[in-house]
């Protein structure tokens, strides 16, 4: 944002006065050395704006290659606002937002009060002579230069401009997630999207319907989860007092079926983040890992599925081995390294994920899901890193009268009592209590009883009982014990005795 006293705003001044200090120093130029009319000319530049009663601070749109955020925010945040004050409005409706954006017109004023100070914004755009390319993978640039300026009084920009910038910004992070849409990403194979089209990741809109209200969990469990999610987004200050990087890690355990998949998006629907489904099996090496994290957004859900069948990362960390070095390649042939070289480590997704690289972004979700939580290594599951192991386990009836009333809309009846004695002691999933539901939509109690009835197929069965020896040592016969009392006990000198005997007999073929 640059702060710049513009002339225009004097209005001290009449028209004739400045077409006369024009022609003056028009005159002036002809009678001096171009150099010296110049010196003249900006120090009466300065001394007219020593009058101007206002302040004007420009916000454009690019800050040499980087994309200007700050532009971003007042464009979202003018565009609540334009509605009703602008003359000339621009509607356009974004790829990712549910409703017509209003944006100012070009060369367009609109005013704005804060903290009872009047402001005016002006929206400017400036035609380039070629297009500008970045080093982003938003590698280009439209042919317009655009920008917003700030009017503000002289005496009041001390006063109110780093509040009301703040205003703004806050405004339009809320904005921006009441008005777009989510999107759900995903990695492509290396060469194939990261190299030839410069896009990490690759989207599609995420539409999900999975809430919190509808999730088959306990009322506890939920209240719990709702509760940190609540205190995470609402503690920025706190992480950057204490000095931590603002994410949050949480771990989904539990068999399949039991709704891992729908806490991930009734997470991302109920914080509005995006969803990036990192496949990890797709990633190269621990560099294409960090770039890969290196290009998401803030505000969003890394998500790392199945994380026990991804590549070696489960299971106790392995020693080194004795690195081999490769024999030289032919001339004119190309060295590959080896897939052991390229894969991604587990100290790599440790630096991934609690690392300095995790620092590079903020309000970010980190979840991992796995069905075996005893094969992963204790190294991810600390604190720090998972910060809240969340085990969704089977059916339980709370989670059953929650199915009940999304899936057949009861919330009572007279087999409610059964069921409630049926789901002690059994193994079956909400996918699969759901499942049984859905095929009798039309007959809710057709669907109850099926469920009775495939309760008592999951019920749990008692342990077999442990098998007994067929032979014990009582009744083993005397002759068994006399043949293995019999056998020579291995003596620890045995190898010593046999490296002799092999020596002496190699000896006595030579004589």
């Amino acid at each position: 944002m640059t702060i710049i006293p513009k002339l225009r705003s004097l209005k001290m001044f009449e028209p004739w006065t400045w077409v006369a200090s024009l022609g003056f120093f028009a005159f002036l130029k002809t009678l001096i050395p171009r150099e010296y009319a110049d010196y003249l000319l900006r120090g009466f530049r300065l001394w007219l704006q020593s009058f101007t009663p206002y302040i004007f601070c420009d916000v454009n749109e690019f800050d040499a290659s980087t994309v200007n955020t700050l532009f971003r925010d007042v464009e979202v945040y003018l565009s609540s606002i334009t509605a009703e004050a602008a003359l000339r409005l621009s509607l356009t409706k974004p790829k990712n937002a549910k409703a017509t954006t209003f944006t100012m017109g070009t060369d367009q004023r609109t005013a704005d009060v804060f903290n009872n100070v009047k402001v005016e914004w002006i929206y400017n755009v400036i035609p380039r002579n070629r297009p500008m390319y970045t080093h982003s993978y938003q590698s280009y640039q439209s042919d317009e230069r655009r920008s917003f300026t700030l009017q503000i009084g002289r005496k009041d920009k001390d006063r109110i401009l780093g509040k009301y910038l703040a205003h703004i910004q806050a405004r339009a992070k809320e904005l921006k997630r009441e008005a777009r849409d989510l999107l759900l990403y995903t990695n492509g194979k290396g060469r194939d999207s990261y190299y030839s089209h410069n896009r990490p990741w690759e989207s599609v809109n995420f539409v999900h319907p999975a809430s919190f209200d509808t999730l088959a969990l306990d009322g506890d469990l939920k209240q719990r989860i709702c509760d940190d999610l609540d205190r995470f987004v609402a503690n920025e200050a706190y992480y950057q007092r204490v000095g931590k990087a603002w994410k949050r890690g949480y771990l989904l355990y539990g068999p399949p079926g039991t709704g891992k998949s729908s806490m991930i998006a009734a997470i991302a629907n109920k914080m509005r983040y995006d969803v990036y489904d990192l496949e990890l099996t797709e990633v190269d090496s621990n560099i294409e890992l960090r770039k890969l994290l290196l290009h998401t957004n803030n505000r969003s859900v890394i998500v790392i599925e199945d994380i026990d069948c991804s590549l070696d990362l489960s299971g106790q960390r392995k020693r080194k081995k004795k690195r081999v070095h490769p024999e030289p390649a032919a001339a004119g042939v190309p060295f590959k390294p080896s897939r052991d070289d390229r894969k991604v480590t587990l100290s790599g997704l440790l630096n991934f994920v609690d690392g300095l690289w995790s620092c590079c972004g903020t309000e970010r979700i980190f979840i991992f899901t796995t069905n075996y939580v005893e094969k992963l290594d204790p190294a991810l599951l600390r604190a720090g890193r998972m910060d809240m192991h969340i085990h969704l386990s089977y059916c339980t009836f709370s989670a059953f009268v929650m199915l009940a009333r999304n899936y057949l809309q009861l919330d009572d009846h007279h087999l409610f009592a059964q069921l409630r004695t049926a789901f002690e002691g059994t193994f079956m999933t909400p996918a699969e209590v759901g499942e049984i539901m859905i095929k009798n939509l039309d007959s809710p109690t057709a669907a109850l009883e099926q469920v009775l009835a495939a309760l008592d197929e999951h019920r749990v069965k008692p342990p077999p009982l442990p098998r007994t020896p067929t032979t014990s040592r009582r009744t083993r016969s005397p002759r068994t014990l006399r043949t293995r009392a019999s056998l020579p006990m291995a003596s620890p000198n045995l190898p010593r005795l046999r490296r002799r005997t092999r020596t002496r007999n190699q000896q006595q073929q030579q004589k």
